[in-house]
């Protein structure tokens, strides 16, 4: 049996934002990798297992209000702690499956969820 992964999400993002936007995902345990050459100028990208979060830089990207993508990351409550030490907003939820989960929008604007398990 083939196990399927989602690979990469890419999120449209101001090139002034990047160092920001980078730095949130580090936070969620994601590191920056490198891109082939010819998409260098385009985009930055990050890595968190097989996961890939590619930032493109866009004049006027687009961030979706209700849009997200969501991430389940080790010791929920201490990646909670360092999104809201770095100074994002975190917007704790409804808790399904019976983990807790929240929001949080990344730099640029893209709305994040941070689930402490999958479905």
């Amino acid at each position: 049996m083939v196990s399927h992964v989602l690979q990469h999400a890419a999120l449209e993002t101001r090139r002034a934002d990047g160092e920001a936007a980078t730095a949130f995902w580090r936070v969620l345990g994601f590191e920056a990798v490198e891109p082939p050459p010819t998409l260098r100028e385009q985009a930055a990208w990050l890595q968190r297992g097989p996961t890939q979060i590619h930032l493109l830089w866009s004049d006027e990207p687009v961030a979706p209000p209700q849009g997200h993508v969501a991430v389940v990351v080790d010791d929920y409550e201490a990646t909670l702690e360092r999104v809201r030490d770095a100074g994002h907003d975190v917007e704790e939820r409804a808790r399904h499956w019976g983990a807790p989960r929240a929001f949080v929008r990344a730099p640029g604007g893209h709305r994040v969820e941070l689930m402490a398990a999958p479905p």
